[in-house]
């Protein structure tokens, strides 16, 4: 399985609800925007109340796993910057590029996301290189290749987009909406 990784976890095992909550909240107001928490918890409804507060709270909710009585729970805190305007001018949107998989066109998909939203939900074959990696993983991909990249909303692919531009990368898509609105195909840790 892929590696997740994340910048903070927490421990919340033995307790009873409300606490994971109250710890989580805690937990994620520490964290800068962008960073992946890890809740560890034994409270079985713990699952339905952290995704419950995370969309209540606009934080992402990425999933769960389950690890013998252990329930790992990954939350992403959200950033106000998600909506910022795009500069990347070459823009394709999601059907399009859905449209272009099922014909099996030779393309690169980039998933930009960090590694624990890439392994909870991503388009088969995607690669995962998490925006702040990009700079010194730009060897894991070629100037000739179609790369398509994408985020969970344009924006970070967009910043994606930006920087391979600048290294020389000439076929450098940007794709809209992104994984928040996907309806093709998926592959996740859970099926």
């Amino acid at each position: 399985m892929e590696k997740i990784n994340v910048n903070v976890t927490l421990d919340a095992k033995g307790l009873a609800c409300p606490m994971p909550i109250v710890k989580t909240k805690k937990a994620m107001n520490q964290l800068e925007s962008g960073q992946v928490l890890e809740v560890q918890a034994t409270d079985k409804g713990s699952k339905a109340d952290i995704k419950a507060w995370a969309e209540s709270t606009g934080h992402q909710y990425l999933g769960t796993l389950e690890e013998g009585e252990v329930l790992k729970h990954y939350l992403r805190k959200s950033s106000s910057d998600e909506t910022i305007e795009r500069k990347h001018p070459n823009v394709i949107n999601n059907d399009e590029l859905e449209t272009k998989l099922n014909a099996n066109e030779n393309i690169v998909v980039l998933d930009v996301r960090e590694t624990a939203e890439y392994a909870f939900n991503h388009i088969p074959n995607a690669i995962s290189i998490p925006l702040g990696e990009l700079e010194n993983r730009l060897n894991e991909l070629s100037k000739e290749d179609n790369i398509f990249v994408i985020c969970r909303t344009g924006s970070r692919s967009d910043l994606a987009s930006q920087k391979l531009a600048e290294k020389g990368f000439t076929n450098v898509i940007n794709v809209v909406p992104g994984m928040s609105e996907w309806t093709g195909k998926t592959v996740s840790l859970n099926n």
